[in-house]
C-alpha cells in the first residue's frame, strides 16, 4: 500500500513538471494556435465532418492531438511520446478535478482510468513511452464515440 502511495504521488509530480504542451480541453479552437506558436512545434490539422484533429509535434517528439468540434470547441485531447505533456496547460480547469480523483484512487500498476461525470482521463506508459487521452463526455459533438479519440 504504500509503495502504491508512493508511485501516486510520483507520478502526480511528473505531471506538474512535463514538457510544455499543447492546447487545453474544453476551450477554443485558438488556444491550439497559441500552443503550436509557443511551443515551436508542427501543426497539422485533418478534417471529417463530426470533428477536426489538430496534431502537434512536440520538440521532444510528443505528439498532442487536439480534437476540436465544428463549433471550435477542444473537447478531447490525446497524447503518446517520450515524454508526458504538461497536463496542467492541456487539462485546463479539469486539471484539479483530475489530480483530486488520483489522490483518492487506490494507486495501482499499470494505465490509470479517472471516470467521473464530467471527465475521463484513461494514462499509461514508462519511461520514454507514455500515452493518454481526455475528455469531456458532454463535450463530445453528437455522433462521436469516446472509442475515435485516439
Amino acid at each position: 500500500m504504500e509503495l502504491n502511495l508512493c508511485l501516486t504521488r510520483l507520478a502526480l509530480v511528473a505531471l506538474v513538471v512535463s514538457v510544455p504542451a499543447a492546447a487545453t480541453l474544453g476551450e477554443d479552437v485558438s488556444s491550439v494556435r497559441t500552443d503550436r506558436t509557443q511551443l515551436q512545434g508542427t501543426l497539422q490539422i485533418t478534417g471529417a465532418a463530426k470533428f477536426a484533429v489538430h496534431e502537434i509535434q512536440l520538440p521532444s517528439g510528443t505528439v498532442v492531438r487536439q480534437y476540436v468540434s465544428p463549433a471550435g470547441m477542444v473537447f478531447a485531447v490525446s497524447w503518446r511520446g517520450p515524454s508526458l505533456p504538461d497536463l496542467r496547460q492541456v487539462l485546463g480547469r479539469y486539471f484539479e478535478q483530475y489530480t483530486e480523483a488520483v489522490k483518492t484512487s487506490d494507486g495501482g500498476p499499470g494505465p490509470r482510468v479517472t471516470q467521473q461525470p464530467g471527465l475521463v482521463v484513461q494514462s499509461g506508459g514508462h519511461m520514454r513511452a507514455f500515452f493518454g487521452r481526455a475528455y469531456v463526455p458532454k463535450l463530445l459533438p453528437r455522433g462521436v464515440l469516446a472509442g475515435e479519440i485516439q
